[in-house]
């Protein structure tokens, strides 16, 4: 290894050394049981199989979008990924899943591969260099430079560099972003959209749409259930509040238990009653989103109310939901940036565009990115 790499496995061998009380405190907690064993103590994280596909990406959205291109490649497709709820959703592809190791583990963990296909901004400097080092080709998929990350990845340019030396070729989502990524050190780009959009969304199950309004308030994080219901009236139509997190089910329930006791509003749990009766429901059930975009007229989408940066707005449109979002979308801003008709508002102005529903017009989706130039870049060297 050169000079730099030794320092760098130094510096994060000292923070790893330094971390692991705190790793061991956090994985009693049930929603880091898996996770946190198999990242920072290789518990159950076997090495893949030698001369496969290597596929990573970060949380289940990403997963998501690369699923049509790993189904070209299933038998030998191998998947790594950061987070649970990417582990779930790539366990429902191929059985042969791990979560990617800490940093310092990766010199011993990673062995011979065909080729690496890593998403978006999962700009691992260990990943790519002992990839490489193992003999695969190196690609990063999706690639793109959101604005407010730009003056950080400036800052460390240097840094940035030295990973894009191990890196074969970028698939960039826009010129804007392959100017960016070149000066980062980039190398061999070629810009082929978004292919976050190369995927429609699919439904499982065909809800019957009420009569009335439906708002759907989706992927609310915290302070945001509190702001939709304060905004909220019976006259405007049902309320349908989809929380991103599982673990804040029981918070949110209590909220809107609170909310609706002065109101003469009627409520319930989905997953107590599955049916869209009364005129708030708290839909704590997973992997039905989609299925309530369908019914939806109006989607508030959560996340940029709060300064989380935003979800995926793709979905919605695509059902012909009238979209309203937060103005902190800083980190899906490319995807708005392909949606046609859409309202950024204020926190105080929620209850003001419920007022006018009907004037508010439908999303159109516009530019989709292809995944064939990365299936052809890849067969390359199979």
């Amino acid at each position: 290894m050169s000079l730099f790499s030794i320092f760098y496995y130094l510096l994060l061998s000292i923070i790893y050394i330094l971390a692991i009380p705190y790793l061991i405190f956090k994985s009693r907690n049930t929603k880091y049981k898996k996770a946190i064993p198999a990242k920072f103590f290789l518990i159950e994280n076997s090495r893949f199989k030698e001369n496969g596909i290597w596929f990573h990406s970060c949380s289940m959205g990403e997963t998501k979008a690369i699923k049509p291109l790993i189904e070209n490649y299933k038998e030998n497709a191998n998947i790594s990924v950061i987070t649970n709820t990417g582990y779930a959703e790539a366990k429902t592809i191929t059985s042969n899943v791990r979560y990617l190791p800490f940093e310092i583990f990766l010199p011993f963990w990673i062995n011979k591969q065909k080729v690496l296909v890593v998403m978006e901004a999962e700009l691992w400097y260990m990943l790519f260099l002992f990839a490489k080092k193992r003999g695969a080709k190196t690609f990063l998929i999706n690639a793109r430079i959101s604005d407010k990350s730009y003056k950080s990845y400036k800052r460390f340019s240097f840094f940035y560099k030295k990973i894009f030396d191990n890196i074969d070729k970028v698939f960039a989502q826009s010129v804007e972003d392959k100017k960016r990524l070149e000066e980062l050190g980039a190398k061999n780009i070629e810009v082929i959209g978004n292919i976050k959009l190369a995927q429609l969304p699919q439904k499982r199950f065909n809800f019957e749409k009420p009569k009335s309004i439906v708002i759907t308030a989706a992927s609310t994080h915290e302070n945001e259930e509190k702001l939709i219901l304060d905004s909220y009236d019976k006259k405007f139509g049902k309320l349908l509040i989809v929380p991103r997190h599982p673990e804040r089910f029981e918070k949110v329930n209590l909220l809107i238990e609170e909310f609706r006791k002065n109101k003469n509003l009627s409520y319930h749990r989905y997953s107590k009653k599955e049916n869209f009766d009364s005129d708030i429901i708290l839909v704590d059930k997973m992997g039905i989103l989609n299925d309530i975009y369908a019914i939806s007229d109006v989607v508030i989408l959560g996340g940029a109310f709060e300064k989380i940066g935003g979800h995926n707005p793709i979905e919605p449109a695509y059902f012909n939901c009238k979209l309203i979002s937060g103005k902190n979308i800083f980190n899906q801003k490319s995807l708005f940036e392909c949606i046609k008709n859409y309202y950024l508002i204020e926190k105080n102005e929620i209850s003001d565009y419920l007022e006018k529903i009907d004037v508010l017009e439908k999303p159109i989706l516009t530019k989709a990115g292809s995944i064939e130039p990365i299936i052809k870049e890849i067969n390359k060297w199979l």
